[in-house]
């Protein structure tokens, strides 16, 4: 078979949908989403810029870093990173947002689709206040469809299963490998370096 590009051809390859996988999409919070959200510490953020070049973020914090305003709003404030800020320049050119939220121990997920606006963190005076660190910028997302998703990926994966914990050692120090992508060599930071100095980022 060769490439498939119309849903028709796709379709025929799989069975229908079962009534309750169609009927599980929200159009806005409700009272389980924002618990699980309220116990989430880690979500993917997905971006696209207006020409469809796409981005994947990772976002995490204390569960409850993404805060729920409304049922229809969650705050999101950003935090210190590597400053390419890909993510926040395709989301100020295409407000478009996709977030996954991910809970350890629980091998369902919650899928949020909306709209994105960045606002000053100075807007929120020192709500967001991590560490001593207020964000430059908060995101605020208008949530326009969220729904669970089933656990079969994580559980197939054993995500949260203890042996299937990687020793870190099974890769190269990320100062390795940033050596061998850019080609800088005067100093290739240990490990336990780059954990001092992410230590004092956070």
């Amino acid at each position: 078979m060769g490439k498939i590009e119309d849903h028709r051809a796709l379709r025929e390859l799989y069975p229908a949908p079962a009534a309750r996988a169609l009927a599980k999409a929200l159009p806005e919070l409700d009272a389980h989403c924002i618990r699980f959200i309220g116990l989430s510490p880690f979500c993917v953020i997905g971006s696209a810029s207006p020409k469809g070049e796409p981005d994947l973020s990772p976002r995490g914090g204390a569960p409850g870093f993404a805060t729920v305003h409304d049922s229809r709003t969650i705050v999101l404030p950003d935090r210190p990173g590597n400053n390419r800020l890909d993510t926040l320049s395709k989301l100020a050119a295409n407000g478009r947002i996709a977030l996954l939220f991910m809970v350890p121990g629980m091998d369902e997920t919650l899928r949020v689709f909306g709209i994105a606006e960045i606002v000053s963190g100075a807007d929120f005076g020192g709500d967001f206040v991590t560490n001593s660190r207020a964000p430059q910028t908060v995101l605020k997302i208008m949530v326009g469809q969220a729904f669970f998703q089933c656990g079969k990926a994580l559980m197939r994966a054993q995500l949260w299963n203890e042996e299937s914990k990687r020793d870190r050692s099974a890769m190269p120090t990320m100062g390795e490998i940033m050596r061998d992508h850019t080609g800088h060599t005067d100093h290739v930071e240990t490990q336990d370096e780059m954990l001092i100095r992410y230590r004092k980022q956070l």
